[in-house]
């Protein structure tokens, strides 16, 4: 049996220890805003916290997040209020969207290492989430409006 908190909630999972912490948040619990991508860890689509640090959901196995604490999109924010949720909001930074969930997550731990972050700091934690729109401009000034940072 695997104990973990997922959005401040206790959980258990009693299935196949090897199986991607992204099926379950999907699959078992309707968490559908974390999103697969790709599969190998490349795109950052699945991104979530576990104990805080953005990692990629669709590499982890459940075993290797026993005891710890997940946060999704959805607990981002009960409101989706977080500064990250209204910088992309107000500056209209999705256009498919596929990606988004997975930016902010990104976007929300880096604010947590790096509350006023460079444009190398956001280029470095951005780096591994791909946006086939192409919204890279609009994710910088949402990142930088979200931490206060001067555009």
């Amino acid at each position: 049996m695997i104990r973990l908190k997922i959005n401040g909630v206790n959980r258990q999972f009693d299935g196949d220890p090897a199986m991607p912490l992204l099926w379950y948040l999907r699959d078992m619990l309707e968490l559908t805003g974390t999103k697969f991508g790709c599969g190998i860890a490349q795109c950052g689509a699945c991104t979530v916290h576990i104990d805080g640090k953005a990692a990629r959901s669709c590499v982890m196995p459940m075993n290797d997040v026993a005891g710890k604490s997940i946060t999704t999109i959805e607990g981002l924010n009960p409101k989706a209020d977080s500064a990250i949720q209204r910088a992309w909001r107000e500056l209209n930074v999705p256009q498919c969207g596929y990606c988004q969930s997975g930016q902010m997550m990104q976007a929300a731990a880096l604010l947590k290492d790096k509350p006023k972050p460079t444009d190398h700091d956001i280029d470095e934690a951005m780096r591994g989430n791909i946006c086939r729109c192409g919204t890279y401009q609009r994710i910088r000034a949402a990142i930088k409006l979200a931490a206060g940072v001067k555009a």
